[in-house]
C-alpha cells in the first residue's frame, strides 16, 4: 500500500460506520460517507490512503489536490503553533511545519508547497521550500521546445515557474501580456536555459514561428469582425490588443506583416481591414 496515494484494496468486513479494507500495513477504515452504494465485502475499491486527526490510516474517495510527490498551490485554512494548516480538498488538513516555511503565513494565503511524506513521523506533509525537491539533471529540452508551466510565486523580476514539474524558469514581467494566478497551469517555451541550470520562458512561440502561429489567430479574428475590419493597427495601445486577441503587441505586428505580405490585409494606422 501506498500512502499518500490511490490504492486498490480488498473490502474485508463491514460495520455500522463503514468499511474495512485489507493492506499490507492492516486493515484501514473507509467511513460510511465515502461508501459507494452497492459496495460488497470482496469487492476492490480505488481509495486515497492518508492518516487522520489521531495518526490512523484511513482510506477516502475524494480526490485530493495533490499526492505525495506532487507539486501544488494550497490555500492556508488555519495557522497553529505548529505551523500552517492547508486545504487539500481532504477532510483533514494538511500540515506545513514551520521549518518548512519561507514567510510566516495567514489564513486565506495561497501558497506552492510540495507533498512529501516525512521519513521520521511517517506523515504527509508540505513544504514551501519546493525547490528542493527539483530535479539536479540538466534539463533535457531544448530552447523554442513547449513545456508545461505551473505558476509557483511572483517576485520583483517575474514569476517563478514550475517547467514540467521538474525544473525551474522565469518568465519576466516584461514578457507577461495576461493575468497569471498562483498554481495556474499554462503552455509556454524554452526562451533560454541558462549556464546554471534555470530557464527563461514564454508564454508565447518564439521568433517568426511564433508570428506564423498568431497570424491565423488573427485572420480569424479578421473573419469573424463586421466587414472584416478590426480596430487595432500598428498605433493601438498593447493593452486593447491583448484583451481582444490575447497576445503581445509586439507579435501582433509580426502577426499583421505575416498577412501584408500575403496580400490578406490593408493596414491604417488604427485599424486593419481584411481584404475581399
Amino acid at each position: 500500500m501506498i500512502l499518500g496515494d490511490f490504492n486498490d484494496l480488498e473490502v474485508v468486513r463491514e460495520v455500522d460506520f463503514g468499511l474495512y479494507l485489507t493492506s499490507d500495513d492492516g486493515d484501514l477504515l473507509l467511513p460510511r460517507k465515502y461508501v459507494e452504494p452497492g459496495t460488497q465485502i470482496g469487492d476492490v475499491v480505488r481509495v486515497f490512503v492518508y492518516r487522520d486527526s489521531e495518526d490512523r490510516l484511513i482510506a477516502t474517495n475524494l480526490e485530493p489536490f495533490a499526492r505525495v510527490g506532487q507539486f501544488a498551490a494550497l490555500t492556508v485554512r488555519d495557522v497553529t503553533s505548529t505551523g500552517a494548516f492547508l486545504d487539500w480538498g481532504l477532510e483533514k488538513d494538511l500540515l506545513l511545519p514551520y521549518r518548512n516555511q519561507r514567510r510566516n503565513l495567514r489564513p486565506g494565503e495561497r501558497a506552492t508547497v510540495f507533498v512529501y511524506l516525512d521519513d521520521t513521523s511517517d506523515r504527509i506533509v508540505a513544504s514551501a521550500k519546493w525547490e528542493w525537491f527539483l530535479s539536479s539533471d540538466p534539463f533535457p529540452g531544448k530552447v523554442g521546445d513547449a513545456a508545461e508551466l505551473f505558476v509557483a510565486e511572483e517576485t520583483d523580476l517575474g514569476y517563478k515557474m514550475l517547467v514540467d514539474g521538474t525544473h525551474q524558469g522565469l518568465i519576466y514581467h516584461n514578457e507577461v501580456f495576461k493575468p497569471l494566478r498562483l498554481g495556474d497551469v499554462h503552455t509556454g517555451y524554452i526562451r533560454a536555459i541558462r549556464p546554471d541550470g534555470k530557464l527563461d520562458l514564454s508564454l508565447q512561440q518564439l521568433g517568426y514561428d511564433e508570428a506564423r502561429a498568431q497570424a491565423d489567430t488573427l485572420l480569424e479574428a479578421l473573419r469573424a469582425a463586421p466587414d472584416g475590419r478590426l480596430p487595432l493597427g500598428d498605433k493601438s495601445l498593447a493593452d486593447d490588443v491583448y484583451r481582444r486577441l490575447g497576445m503581445s503587441k509586439k507579435i501582433f505586428k509580426k502577426a499583421l506583416g505575416a498577412l501584408y505580405k500575403q496580400g490578406l490585409v490593408d493596414l491604417a494606422p488604427e485599424h486593419t481591414q481584411l481584404r475581399g
